[in-house]
Parts: structure tokens; sequence; C-alpha cells
């Protein structure tokens, strides 16, 4: 299998997130992660993939749309419109982070508005 760029592992994360497959995402996750967002900050895959488990359970269904997608040498930022259970409409922005060997080492999400 050819390996993917940083935009392609951004949109398979996106995907297996969607999913709630808590296995997929932890192929993707650096053991050093920091993930953060208005809520929370951790350190750690553990930690991440707790965080992780602690979202998927919590709803139903999770629907994700790609606004706009920016790349740097190492980091993507998408915008997002992410849908909770059909109704919730969340407007994130994620800033995603991988080292050299295409894993997650960083995800910093910050919630904006849709309009």
């Amino acid at each position: 299998m050819k390996s993917l760029s940083n935009k392609e592992l951004c949109i398979f994360y996106l995907k297996k997130y969607a999913k709630k497959d808590i296995n997929g995402v932890a192929a993707l996750f650096d053991d050093t992660i920091v993930l953060r967002d208005w809520k929370i900050s951790v350190v750690g895959k553990d930690e991440a993939l707790k965080e992780t488990q602690k979202n998927f359970n919590n709803v139903d269904s999770i629907t994700i749309e790609v606004l706009s997608m920016y790349e740097s040498s190492n980091t993507i930022v998408a915008e997002l419109k992410i849908t909770i259970d059909k109704k919730e409409e969340l407007y994130v922005v994620d800033v995603i982070s991988f080292n050299s060997s295409s894993k997650i080492v960083s995800i910093r999400a910050y919630l904006g508005r849709g309009d």
C-alpha cells in the first residue's frame, strides 16, 4: 500500500472518527499525542483514547463535513461541520500535526460559529 499524504491521513482519521471506530483512531495516534479542545487537554495515547471513547459513548451518530482544508509540511488545518445525532451542529477547526512516521502527534480543536 502506498503511503498516504497528511491530507489523506486527516480525511482517513475523520472517517474513522465519524464511524466511532476507536481501533482505527488508535492506529493513527502517536504514543505522545496531545489532544486539546474547548473542554479538555490531555497528553498521551491512553488519555486521548479515553476522551475519544467518551465522545463516542455520548452520541448515537457523528457526521463530519470538511468545509475547507489547508496543509503545511506537517500540519493540516481542517474547517469542519460536525453534526451530532442528526440535530446538533458544531463548527470546528481542527489543527492536526503529524510526525515523520505519519502518526498524529497533536490535535487542537477550536469551536466556532456557523454564521
